[in-house]
């Protein structure tokens, strides 16, 4: 007997992949412990960021998945979270350097999950990111409430990604401030 898929839903919203750099090496040189305890302190740091609706959808290896409703609060928080990320790292000499992609769009979803093309756009944007850096798509651009003057968006041009059929318009986002 198969099991029949759930009914698909549709939901518009922020998709964001966040990656830590060097993890594999951290692991091999520290050990399971460390790097245990580096996931840890990603998950910490970013479950007290979230703003209401968003959430953590899943853990990725070294990586999370993460769901906001609006486009403000999701480059807002992306841009705090890196800013925690590096206080940390300077506070305690852990390496916490993280990578974050984020683009708008209307992925379906699937129980707890989200799936389809806009969840593969965001895990193509997050691995141009450099550590520390966030990337955003042009549609999260697109779908800001509200102006954001205190941030800066630098273009990166139409990009190339892997399995995809057309270049994604990229924008590097930094604070002003």
């Amino acid at each position: 007997m198969s099991v029949a898929p759930p009914a698909l839903e549709v939901v518009t919203g922020a998709v964001v992949f966040t990656d830590i750099v060097g993890f594999t090496e951290y692991n091999a040189l520290c050990g399971d412990a460390e790097a245990l305890e580096l996931l840890a302190t990603q998950e910490r740091i970013v479950t007290a960021a979230l703003p209401g609706g968003a959430r953590i959808v899943k853990e990725l290896g070294d990586g999370l998945l993460l769901w906001f409703p609006g486009a403000c609060d999701a480059l807002e928080t992306t841009l705090a979270l890196q800013e925690r990320f590096e206080a940390v790292s300077t506070d305690t000499g852990i390496p916490l350097w993280v990578r974050i992609g984020v683009h708008w769009g209307q992925p379906s979803r699937r129980r707890d999950d989200i799936v389809g093309h806009d969840v593969n756009v965001a895990s193509r944007i997050v691995h141009i990111a450099g550590p520390g850096e966030v990337i955003a798509s042009e549609s999260l651009l697109h779908a800001l409430e509200h102006p954001l003057p205190e941030i800066d968006f630098s273009e990166l041009g139409p990009v190339v990604m892997k399995g995809l059929p057309d270049a994604v318009r990229l924008y590097r986002a930094t604070r002003t401030w």
